[in-house]
Order: C-alpha cells, then sequence, then structure tokens
C-alpha cells in the first residue's frame, strides 16, 4: 500500500458490539470489519439480568413482621398484609403480637424505683445515728470543739458523745445567713424557736447535757483557734476528690485551723458524696441576698460598691484530715473508692 493511498484511506472506527441480553450458543461476538470473533463478555448477574423476580422494598417493621414467611415468591401467610401505598406497613394483630408485655417491663421498673425511694428514706432516717455511733472514737474528755452553723448532724454527733464525756463546744454563729438557726440550736436543739419542744434526745440543746456552750461570732474564729483542739463541720456536698462544699465561713476556719495544726473533722452522709470534681469553683458556689450584709435602707453606700453575700464556700481536700460518714471515718484520698462504689459510669458520664 503506497504512502498516498494510506493518506487517502477514511478512518475506520473498530467499534465492538456487545450484547449483555441477548445468547449466543457460541459465546462470542462478531467484529463488523470482519477480522475475527471475540469472547463474549459474561452477563452481569445482577436482579435485571436474573430469572426470579425482585422482592417488594418494605420497611424494617414489615421485614420483621413478615420473619415466618419462607420467601417473597410465596403465599403470604394469614393475617399479613403488604405495604400501603404510603410504603408504611398496616397495622395488624398479627404484627402487635408481643407489644403487650412492654407493660411488664414497666411494671418491673416502676417497683425498682419505689424501692428504690423506700431505701433512700430509710438512710435519711438513720444517717444521723450511724455517724453518731461513731462519736466517742473522736471525741475526748476536756476537749474543746469548734462547730460552725445549726447542722443536726453535728448536734447529734455532740449529743452522743455528751453522754459519757464532758467537754466544751464553742459554736461559731454564722453570720448572716444562719446566724438565726444557730441561736435557736443552741437555745432549743433544733432549727427554729417557734417550734414545739420534744422529749427526744435528738432535740435536746447541749446544755441540757451538761455541756458548756460558748457562741463566738465569726470574726473571733482565728483568735481563738489556738485554744481549739477540734474542728468539727457539716456539709452541704461532698465532692469526688475529698474537697467539700459547706456553708460560707467554713473556708475561713478550715484554714486557721491547719495554720494552728488542729485536726477538722467532717461529718457527712454517704448520700451526700458527689462524683462531681471541682474544675470549676466559682460554679459551686451560690450567691444569696446581699441586703443581708448591708441592708438597702443604706442607699448611698449600697450605690457605690458591690455587696455579695455566698452561701456556701469549697473547701479543698487538704484542708480536711478525716471524714465520719455512716460507713465509718475515711481519709479525704479514700472517697474516690466510695464514688466508685455507689455510682456507675453511666451514672456519671451523662
Amino acid at each position: 500500500m503506497s504512502p498516498l493511498r494510506h493518506v487517502a484511506t477514511q478512518p475506520q472506527e473498530n467499534t465492538f458490539h456487545r450484547s449483555e441480553s441477548s445468547t449466543s450458543s457460541e459465546g462470542t461476538d462478531e467484529r463488523e470489519d470482519g477480522l475475527g470473533a471475540l469472547p463474549r463478555r459474561p452477563p452481569l448477574s445482577t436482579s435485571l439480568t436474573s430469572g426470579a423476580a425482585s422482592s417488594a422494598n418494605t420497611s424494617l417493621f414489615g421485614l420483621l413482621s413478615s420473619v415466618n414467611t419462607p420467601s417473597p415468591m410465596a403465599t403470604p401467610p394469614a393475617g399479613y398484609q403488604t405495604p400501603n401505598s404510603t410504603g408504611k406497613p398496616t397495622l395488624t394483630a398479627h404484627n402487635l403480637t408481643g407489644l403487650g408485655d412492654s407493660s411488664l417491663s414497666y411494671k418491673n421498673i416502676k417497683d425498682d424505683v419505689y424501692q428504690g425511694i423506700d431505701e433512700l428514706l430509710d438512710e435519711l432516717d438513720q444517717v444521723d445515728e450511724q455517724i453518731a455511733a461513731y462519736a466517742l472514737d473522736h471525741i475526748h474528755s476536756n476537749e474543746i470543739i469548734l462547730t460552725h452553723t445549726s447542722s443536726q448532724t453535728v448536734q447529734k454527733f455532740l449529743l452522743t458523745a455528751a453522754k459519757k464525756r464532758k467537754f466544751t463546744v464553742v459554736h461559731a454563729e454564722a453570720f448572716p445567713n444562719d446566724h438565726d438557726d444557730t441561736h435557736a440550736t443552741i437555745m432549743t436543739g433544733r432549727k427554729g424557736a417557734d417550734e414545739e419542744s420534744d422529749t427526744n434526745d435528738f432535740f435536746k440543746p447541749l446544755t441540757a447535757a451538761g455541756i458548756t456552750v460558748i457562741l463566738i461570732p465569726d470574726s473571733a474564729i482565728f483568735a481563738i483557734m489556738s485554744r481549739v483542739n477540734k474542728v468539727i463541720l457539716a456539709t452541704h456536698t461532698v465532692l469526688a476528690n475529698g474537697g467539700l462544699v459547706a456553708a460560707a465561713g467554713a473556708r475561713m476556719i478550715a484554714k486557721a485551723a491547719k495554720m494552728h495544726q488542729t485536726p477538722v473533722v467532717v461529718v457527712s452522709g454517704v448520700y451526700k458524696l458527689s462524683p462531681v470534681y471541682p474544675f470549676d469553683v466559682e460554679e459551686l458556689i451560690e450567691y444569696g441576698d446581699a441586703g443581708k450584709v448591708v441592708g438597702y435602707d443604706e442607699g448611698d453606700l449600697v450605690e457605690k460598691i458591690d455587696v455579695i453575700n455566698p452561701l456556701f464556700d469549697y473547701v479543698p481536700a487538704d484542708l480536711v484530715d478525716l471524714y465520719i460518714t455512716n460507713l465509718g471515718g475515711h481519709a479525704p484520698s479514700y472517697l474516690y473508692r466510695i464514688v466508685a462504689d455507689h455510682y456507675r459510669v453511666e451514672d456519671i458520664n451523662l
């Protein structure tokens, strides 16, 4: 073939025609240019080329309701209905079989909740007596004990020790948020002086048990701390790191005790133990009515300054020597184990 003839020749398209849907007994495709036969590409095994009919698309509810059907091509059993035009299965007695058993599980959960509430109420009724059972192990004769606020747990703890020991109690009045209840506790043994008296020892004042009680203002705490043998504090919440949130003034007392090497004992029920860690201390502090610090009638003074009234203080773990709970005495570094015993991971990581 000459070069000129080769150039003048029109290009030919080498197009291969395959038919995936048609079948050939030889299994080959013929080329139009007559150069021979090429092996035929086997048909794809898909739902379009297979001879079996595809099953209808159903929802998960419909699939679960028809698990007993042998195949999509079989005759549906009695009570079975295919999805309607909206694509949702029709509710039938067959589909709702077994749903009635859920009421049993709800009933069991309800019983468990009631049982848990009863156990918590029983613990609240007994926690003060259980803590007071350890009083004679920590309070000795002729000691001077400093306490703070009008805690009934501390009151019961001191009354139990007063049955066999004679000591002196120095009571800080916790002004301005709790001083009224503190005065009532010293006089009557309970919060609120207008309540009726009770013959129970729990509501007797310490003076009735032969204990000398000295009421001091909060400003005199540091001055008298050098003569104190032990500090007993109540708490609002005990945190997982061994720190605590207590009434305002507790941190000042704990720091003064640390300075004078006076042991600090905290009495608290296990139900006050929290799995929270104090990453942000400011979030733990609540503030009350500033008018209890400076009256609103002092208009000129209030307009010039900012007055705050914190209700609680955060006391770090290094300022506490011992925790006494209804389970016994524990060091602050051991509280994480009690948290692990009383809280699941699911309860902490919500």
